[in-house]
């Protein structure tokens, strides 16, 4: 059964002085400001796309790797992923790059790194994301 997940934002004025609120309708998790500075600049406690983005990135890959470990027999203890999006005014997104360091009792590193390298190829928002270069660091803990 597909699922769909809902979020959406009001924006008030223009790009560079206007803000703007996201809600994350399906979760019901809260809503977060977002101004052109928090993308452009400095965060200031505001969000930003790419953030939400990177966000969506940490979780699903996490999420995708645990099932790969799990599949192959070595399921993990612990995944820690961080995902950084690189936003270059003027050119977009201009790459994405995910560090993960894991617990996978039996496992060495050359099959972490394996299993990671899948996980990156195969989870749906490194596949949606396909157009973006997205980079990779793994290790075990």
């Amino acid at each position: 059964m597909a699922t769909t997940r809902t979020a959406h934002t009001v924006w008030e004025g223009n790009l560079l002085q206007g803000s703007g609120v996201v809600t994350f309708d399906s979760s019901g998790i809260g809503e977060q400001p977002v101004s052109w500075p928090s993308r452009a600049e400095q965060a200031n406690g505001r969000t930003s796309p790419e953030e939400l983005i990177a966000a969506a990135h940490s979780s699903c890959f996490s999420m995708a790797l645990s099932n790969g470990l799990t599949t192959a027999g070595t399921p993990p203890t612990r995944l820690q992923t961080k995902a950084d999006v690189t936003f270059q005014p003027g050119e977009g997104i201009t790459g994405i790059h995910l560090t993960v360091e894991g617990t996978v009792p039996g496992l060495d590193n050359d099959a972490f790194v394996a299993a990671a390298e899948e996980a990156k190829k195969n989870c749906p928002v490194s596949q949606a994301l396909a157009g973006t270069r997205i980079t990779l660091d793994a290790k075990l803990a």
